[in-house]
């Protein structure tokens, strides 16, 4: 790991996305508790505020403070994004490895389950499901970790079908390990490294799409704050003030281009065909 973030840090473009996901990361984790106001704390005396040295970045329509619902709005986005990817990674490759070995019937019918789950598109399934179970961070996470489920699986397949007549994986067979043995030790740790890269790449289209269900009202529930309510409640009221717009899509701007370029650097930095050295 410390010879990889080394060649993501080596490149430029990978050094920029580092810095900008350690900024993401440490607003959402220490932003926060280190907040001069509570998030949801009314003011209506001070809404429609300009950054000031009381409120770093203003204040929203009904007073509140926005440096404090940014951060808030970080910390809602780095759980639903960590939360579905980990929820997809987990799901995707165990079904990936189990088509690889299944059957023809069974790799079939597990393709076919990739294929139907694919052809929703996100913002469609999330709004079918909230009119029939209503809003809810835990929903924006299961709908959201559904849909990724498939890109993770098809990999997890791929990488598996290239392994597994692998000579040391049929040297384990012969000496007696199990399979789960083989499995766990041996196979998933030599396909985990494209599942991260794609791991890394998916996180700013999970931050992207809880967005996207915030603005529309059907992600995460008011009064909590997320970067998509902010745009939606910045939108509203953009003839008062600019702030709320400009502050909630300049997060989601660096949070995806962050994540991006890091993800780039990091698939270079993985990939021996890719690799970019000094």
């Amino acid at each position: 790991m410390r010879a990889v973030f080394g060649r993501v840090w080596r490149q430029p473009v990978g050094r920029l996305g580092l810095l900008l996901v350690v900024a993401v990361l440490l607003l959402g984790v220490i932003g926060p508790p280190l907040a001069p106001y509570d998030p949801n704390k009314l003011n209506i005396l001070a809404r429609f505020g300009a950054p000031s040295t009381a409120h770093w970045l203003g204040t929203d329509h009904l007073g509140r403070d926005l440096f404090s619902r940014t951060a808030d709005g970080g910390r809602v986005a780095l759980l639903v994004a960590l939360s579905t990817i980990a929820i997809a990674l987990a799901v995707g490759t165990l079904l990936g490895i189990a088509a690889a070995y299944a059957s023809p019937w069974g790799e079939r019918a597990i393709l076919v389950v990739f294929d139907i789950v694919s052809a929703f598109p996100t913002l469609v399934f999330a709004l079918a499901v909230v009119a029939l179970l209503g809003p809810g961070l835990d929903k924006v996470i299961l709908i959201v970790a559904i849909t990724l489920i498939p890109h993770f699986g098809r990999v997890a397949r791929a990488q598996t079908l290239s392994l597994r007549n692998s000579p040391f994986l049929e040297a384990e067979r012969v000496l007696g390990a199990q399979p789960w043995r083989i499995t766990a030790h041996h196979l998933v740790p030599n396909i985990l490294g494209p599942l991260v890269v794609l791991a890394s790449m998916d996180i700013p289209v999970v931050i992207t799409i809880e967005a996207g269900l915030s603005f529309l009202g059907v992600g995460v529930p008011p009064p909590r704050a997320s970067w998509g309510t902010l745009l939606h409640d910045g939108y509203t009221t953009l003839s008062q003030s600019p702030w709320p717009v400009i502050v909630a899509a300049g997060m989601l701007t660096l949070a995806t281009l962050g994540f991006t370029l890091f993800g780039e650097a990091l698939r270079d930095a993985i990939d021996p065909k890719l690799r970019v050295e000094p």
